[in-house]
């Protein structure tokens, strides 16, 4: 057992990455679930159907789409598993505790995912069963920033109020997209509740808070710059061009009528936003790039490097 920890542990960074990718991933193949109407493709859960854990050929293409997402958590589950015995491998205490936290989200996910269904998609509960997708993926930045990333000290304190204010933004930017979601016409079935309230109202009380999340970032950018916090203003200007690519592309999915190509790029955006906010969280705590000697096993961290 010691032995295939410590092969797993040379593979540390890459299952982290993988780690990162996969989860984003499903959130595409989420939402291709729900844009496809194949929500209900499998009607039941933890079954397909009340007979079958497996979709069969009388639930066509929606029920053949639908199992095939539920089938990716298993992948996704053995990405978070290898992961994490690899963090363990490399004696890597808090990469261990992040890994950790990700392959607990993985089963928390497949139960939320099976409450929609039974359900019938209820859109809160489906809100859920997404923003729980945005936590694991800042769970996964985490643990890759734990791993590899430069050297910085604690910000000041001006700067960490208004990066975390920014996260802040972010997630209530991040939430109110699922409340547009769950008032629009993509319910992933025919017959799925909306929530009945006014898709140009909560579209519009959306872009504000976008505004409000563009105007935080600019202000951190600005400050970032000027106080020579060069890691943050990296960081910083690529989570604003994600965020005006994103605003962009609400903006023409909304006035073409929600074509389903332009969502699913929308949902990778706000993957990529989510990442992005936690990339900017983080990039204001202190880093020891002493840690980033483990991440790939070559060598054990000097015990006083080592994280709590």
């Amino acid at each position: 057992m010691d032995a295939l920890l410590h092969r797993l542990a040379r593979h540390l960074w890459p299952l982290a990455v993988a780690n990162l990718v996969a989860n984003i991933g499903i959130v595409v193949t989420g939402a291709a679930v729900r844009l496809t109407g194949s929500g209900l493709g499998c009607p039941t859960w933890p079954r397909c159907t009340d007979a079958s854990y497996v979709a069969h050929g009388e639930l066509g293409i929606n029920g053949a789409i639908e199992f095939g997402n539920r089938l990716l958590t298993f992948g996704l589950s053995a990405v978070a598993i290898l992961c994490f015995l690899a963090a363990l491998g490399a004696r890597h205490r808090r990469a261990t505790r992040l890994a950790f936290v990700v392959g607990l989200g993985i089963p928390m996910q497949a139960l939320i995912g099976g409450v929609t269904v039974l359900t019938d998609l209820n859109p809160w509960i489906v809100a859920g069963h997404f923003l729980l997708s945005m936590a694991i993926i800042m769970v996964c930045v985490a643990l890759l920033d734990e791993l590899r990333s430069p050297q910085r000290e604690l910000a000041p304190p001006p700067v960490r109020v208004l990066a975390w204010a920014t996260l802040a933004a972010g997630w209530v930017v991040l939430y109110l997209g699922t409340v547009v979601t769950g008032a629009g016409p993509h319910a992933g079935d025919a017959e799925s509740p909306r929530n009945g309230l006014d898709p140009a109202i909560v579209s519009q009380v959306h872009a504000t808070s976008v505004y409000v999340l563009v105007a935080l970032t600019v202000a951190l950018l600005v400050v970032a710059v000027r106080g020579g916090h060069r890691w943050l203003a990296t960081v910083t200007s690529l989570v604003l061009l994600i965020e005006v690519l994103q605003g962009v592309l609400g903006w023409v999915q909304y006035w073409l009528d929600l074509p389903v190509g332009l969502v699913a790029l929308h949902m990778l955006g706000a993957a990529l936003l989510a990442a992005g906010l936690a990339r900017i969280a983080l990039a204001v705590l202190p880093h020891s790039a002493g840690l980033e000697a483990r991440a790939d096993g070559r060598r054990q961290a000097d015990p006083a490097t080592r994280a709590p």
